[in-house]
């Protein structure tokens, strides 16, 4: 018995390849929801609308998140080139679109932030040159 060896190569030849997709799919869903159920989707923000009353009514920046008893706190303001205190401008303490401003500034006086400035007047006792430093970055 003789083996057709030409009926053979001609029937391989005429097969044209498929790929089969449905194993693609299924790896794509079981990565797509292993991503899913490790990811973690939550984000800190603020939705209470009376801190946001409080906050802009005061003045001041929230500054809750820092610990410890700094001397100076470094406020960073986008596109920050003009920063007066008292009326006083003291834009020479500006470094990196940042300032340094006195704790005590921070607790006791008022700090007004408008995109490119910042207004800051200062608790009875406390000197321009004292209530904002240069930041070092």
């Amino acid at each position: 018995m003789a083996i057709d060896v030409r009926k053979h190569k001609k029937k391989v030849l005429d097969q044209k390849p498929s790929i089969n997709l449905v194993p693609f799919i299924d790896i794509l869903f079981t990565i797509l929801i292993f991503l899913v159920v490790t990811s973690n989707f939550s984000a800190d923000v603020q939705t209470d609308a009376t801190d946001d009353v409080t906050q802009n009514a005061s003045g001041k920046p929230n500054v809750t998140d820092v610990s410890g008893d700094q001397e100076y706190y470094v406020v960073p303001v986008a596109g920050l080139h003009k920063v007066t205190v008292n009326g006083q401008d003291r834009s020479d303490a500006i470094a990196g679109s940042a300032v340094g401003v006195q704790a005590k500034v921070v607790d006791q006086g008022e700090i007004k932030i408008k995109p490119g400035l910042v207004e800051i007047t200062t608790p009875p006792g406390v000197p321009p040159e004292v209530a904002v430093q240069r930041p070092e970055i």
